[in-house]
């Protein structure tokens, strides 16, 4: 897929803003990259998905230090190659952050209440559908789905709650929900 780098950079610049459409955007174009790159290195589909997650999650949080003369893509093959290679020195299988640290502040201002396609598609289901099409997600989305749109929790609540970073809770529910919008249209088609 070709990126018309103009639009990239006017998205990467709408994200540095806090647009969260524009983040949206980074997330869809550039995660296929990332996590084959990932599978790659873990031959691993849970490892690669969730360090391509960690992945995001930093990219997200370091956007404003992205310099747009070099290329986004890899710079954020860089950034996963890295977080790969400190699990390996950590010898875990997952990454834990202080959602508390002060850099991190300015991912927390990403919008939180405006609904996206895939907000307005998953409300428009049926529930009894609806469930059935969440029970196709693996399980750590279906846990963000539940706690976001059945318990109504916060992005802060979550994070608490599953004891992870609220930058992972983020990048986890946008592609739960791409995921989940995946299932409902391929079902209506």
């Amino acid at each position: 897929m070709e990126i018309n780098s103009v639009f990239l950079i006017q998205q990467i610049e709408q994200a540095k803003a806090g647009h969260q459409a524009a983040y949206k955007y980074l997330l869809d174009t550039f995660w296929s990259d990332v996590y084959a790159f990932q599978l790659k290195r873990t031959r691993n589909e849970y490892d690669a998905e969730e360090i391509t997650i960690q992945t995001f999650s930093k990219a997200f949080d370091k956007l404003l230090s992205f310099d747009e003369n070099y290329n986004f893509k890899t710079w954020l093959i860089t950034i996963s190659r890295n977080i790969h290679i400190d699990l390996i020195r950590k010898k875990k299988a997952s990454i834990r952050g202080n959602t508390a640290d002060e850099s991190n502040e300015k991912v927390y201002r990403i919008a939180d209440e405006t609904p996206t396609i895939e907000d307005i598609l998953i409300k428009e289901q049926h529930l009894a559908q609806l469930l059935s099409d969440i029970k196709q997600l693996k399980p750590h989305y279906q846990k963000v789905i539940n706690l976001r749109y059945f318990q109504e929790k916060s992005y802060k609540e979550i994070a608490t709650e599953l004891e992870e970073p609220m930058n992972n809770i983020k990048v986890k529910l946008l592609r739960a929900k791409k995921l989940l919008s995946q299932i409902i249209e391929s079902r209506k088609s």
